[in-house]
């Protein structure tokens, strides 16, 4: 990184480094949380937040549901600190498996290696911060040296590994999970890909080339001549078969972007391209601070979602956008979650039982292929649609 000339005239400049470290926040079930949510939160947003905890709590996590729950996790929110929510969900059964952009887990490493983020001001002078070699994601702030280490073990770690040949994500981060574990044990605590293993909860990655993870692992096939590279059909598929076995499905969306549409995808791919009827999801909550007029996918809504077959038109009431920031809303959701009365449920290993779960998937689609042999109508054919002139 820059930093100044051997000799040069030095200027004051400022700590950017002395603000207090973002330590992952663990929830803890407070009342007085649940008692604002529930008497408190009672119109506008609040209100939608507050339907969120009792959509998951009441509903979703009841035992005879059997609900597989998918968390997704857009842009980089482990920074801010809200890793220890999704750990204590993890450890609670609460949550099944994870979809994530590869900040959240590339940060993430940061508190598995010991290193420090701290807290710190968004209103900063960048050109400062680049000649002093400090990094910063809005008001989080840390040496460039974090990045430059953490590749390091991201590249030891490919090597020590040795796989040759196309892996899913889920697969890598594992592996890279159980390294941590072996080597800094404690991290279980304070990382989320090392919970992820050690509770076997599968971690996916949807765009996993739009990370500093993804980019050394490019650096490790092109330099160390290396086969491993990820696979992004195994990815679709593994996803497609804890939907197709849940016998509910849902998820809890925080922001939306990449990892919404990889999560809520299973099912179109399901009854569109596999001829498998599932029936959509059961269940929807949507943290995020996106609207639905731009036309994009964070703010695009479980009611246009049932027209794409990816929530049931049956379940409506089961589902709700908060608008809130993730950074608020979250930790208040988990606090909420943790104090229920259904704060703990079994945990499915799915990260375990990739392999039987996509052999079923392709069993049935197979059959679905032998039912349905020739292929839909094509559109200029079918008389209820009108073709675009």
């Amino acid at each position: 990184m820059p930093h100044r000339a051997p000799g040069a005239p030095q200027k004051e400049r400022a700590n950017y480094l002395s603000g207090k470290p973002i330590r992952y926040y663990r929830p803890r079930g407070s009342a007085d949380i649940r008692r604002l949510i529930e008497e408190g939160f009672q119109a506008f947003n609040a209100a939608r937040l507050g339907e969120a905890c009792r959509i998951f709590t009441d509903k979703m996590l009841l035992p005879e549901h059997e609900t597989t729950v998918g968390l997704t996790i857009a842009g980089a929110m482990t920074p801010a600190g809200l890793g220890g929510c999704v750990i204590e969900l993890m450890e609670r059964g609460l949550v099944d498996f994870v979809i994530s952009t590869g900040a959240n887990l590339y940060h993430d490493l940061h508190y598995a290696l010991n290193f420090t983020l701290h807290r710190g001001s968004p209103f900063v002078n960048d050109v400062e911060l680049y000649e002093e070699g400090v990094i910063r994601i809005y008001d989080v702030l840390f040496p460039a040296t974090v990045l430059l280490e953490t590749d390091a073990y991201i590249r030891d770690f490919l090597v020590r590994w040795g796989v040759n040949q196309p892996v899913s994500t889920a697969e890598l981060h594992y592996a890279l999970g159980r390294d941590l574990l072996e080597r800094h044990p404690a991290c279980q605590e304070y990382s989320v890909v090392a919970a992820a293993a050690a509770y076997g909860i599968p971690i996916y990655t949807s765009s996993p080339g739009d990370s500093s993870i993804g980019m050394n692992i490019a650096f490790h096939e092109l330099l160390n001549e290396s086969a491993l590279m990820i696979d992004p059909n195994k990815d679709v598929n593994e996803v497609c078969a804890f939907i197709l076995a849940g016998k509910k499905n849902g998820c809890v969306i925080l922001g939306g972007g990449s990892p919404k549409n990889f999560y809520l995808q299973g099912q179109p791919t399901l009854w569109e391209v596999y001829g498998i009827p599932k029936g959509g999801n059961d269940y929807f909550i949507q943290i995020t601070t996106d609207q639905v007029v731009w036309g994009g996918l964070s703010g695009a809504t479980p009611a246009e979602a049932v027209s794409w077959g990816k929530v049931n038109p049956a379940v409506l009431p089961d589902t709700v956008v908060a608008y809130c920031d993730s950074t608020i809303a979250f930790p208040l959701f988990c606090e909420y979650a943790v104090g229920s009365e259904h704060n703990r449920r079994s945990r499915k290993d799915l990260v375990y039982r990739r392999d039987e779960l996509v052999a079923t998937l392709k069993r049935e689609a197979r059959a679905a292929k032998r039912e349905h042999p020739t292929p839909a109508a094509p559109i200029e054919t079918m008389p209820d649609l009108e073709r675009h002139r």
